[in-house]
């Protein structure tokens, strides 16, 4: 008889293409799940997948399978949450994922204030790129994403926590220049984030640079990277104002402000707009946005005093509060 579990299990053949990541997601032997998916294409009496020695392929009765598979299982799935949503309380799992332009700072914070509110709750954090949570949202893998705002699929709820500015980062020989304008940031090299990121979508948006970069871009795989890549003279970077007093501790850069109007994001909580746990999550989201007060508030309280500060003080510790 097919079951639930034979979904499960094709489910995440399907997401992986891979016999044995999907057998390790399901916390079973590769052998085991070559046996069920044998199993339920007898039921089904028709051939799901195409196999060879590297790799494997969905036929396209496996495909629409697939498709109708992984709504079954969502809604299985939103069954068991209104069990939960009736609870005053969350408990149960949790996935919540973070961009990497936002774990690094917040994440640690959070997960332990979530497990301190939650006891009950069985925490799976994941960081991963915008379009990455976006996809797991929609198929069910993930229950509930910190990102930046607007959420870009219809199916999607959005919750906007709070708003933060880019600052410049540039080399420490520059400091005491006045922050460039826009059209002078595109003649520079502007270090990137790589594919994927929303962040650099973002940094380039703000500079008009979507059609192309007057130099060859250089990418880095995270703000750390960026930060130090500055530092070695390569070029200037944006990065959001959280990550200013963990990235250039340890580097000798200079940081601004740039001129009104400033670059901005806007970070929320995104989750299915079915999921019966929204009450849940906006309490996760206060949270969220807490640990971001006072990261904030830390900054600011562990800031050296600069009687000189103006506006456009390359200094790092002066950034936080700076209208």
């Amino acid at each position: 008889m097919l079951s639930i579990k034979h979904l499960r299990y094709f489910a995440a053949l399907a997401q992986h293409r891979h016999f044995g990541r999907a057998a390790d997601a399901c916390a079973i032997s590769q052998p085991a799940l070559s046996l069920q998916i044998k199993d339920l294409e007898d039921l089904i009496g028709a051939q799901l997948v195409e196999r060879d020695r590297r790799q494997i392929r969905l036929t396209s009765l496996g495909e629409a399978f697939a498709g109708r598979a992984g709504q079954i299982l969502r809604s299985v799935d939103e069954l068991a949450d209104l069990a939960r949503a009736s609870s005053p309380t969350l408990g149960g799992r949790l996935r919540i994922g973070m961009i990497p332009t936002v774990a690094p700072y917040l994440l640690p914070a959070v997960i332990r204030r979530l497990a301190e509110r939650f006891p009950a709750v069985d925490l799976r954090p994941r960081e991963a790129v915008t379009g990455k949570l976006t996809e797991d949202l929609i198929n069910g893998s993930l229950d509930v994403a910190v990102m930046a705002l607007p959420a870009s699929e219809p199916s999607l709820q959005d919750h906007p926590l709070f708003d933060e500015e880019f600052v410049l980062v540039r080399a420490l020989s520059d400091r005491h220049k006045p922050p460039p304008s826009v059209e002078s940031l595109r003649t520079m090299r502007l270090l990137l984030l790589e594919e994927g990121h929303c962040f650099r979508d973002q940094a380039l948006a703000f500079c008009n640079m979507a059609s192309g970069l007057a130099q060859d871009p250089m990418e880095g795989s995270s703000l750390a990277t960026l930060v130090r890549m500055v530092g070695a003279g390569m070029g200037v970077t944006l990065i959001p104002e959280m990550a200013v007093a963990a990235e250039t501790a340890a580097v000798e850069v200079g940081i601004a402000r740039l001129a009104k109007p400033r670059p901005r994001r806007s970070i929320g909580l995104v989750w299915r707009k079915t999921n019966p746990l929204a009450g849940h999550f906006l309490q996760v989201g206060e949270i969220v946005r807490q640990e971001h007060d006072v990261l904030r508030r830390h900054d600011s309280a562990t800031r050296l005093p600069d009687p000189g500060f103006r506006e456009g003080s390359d200094r790092a510790d002066d950034l936080v509060d700076q209208p």
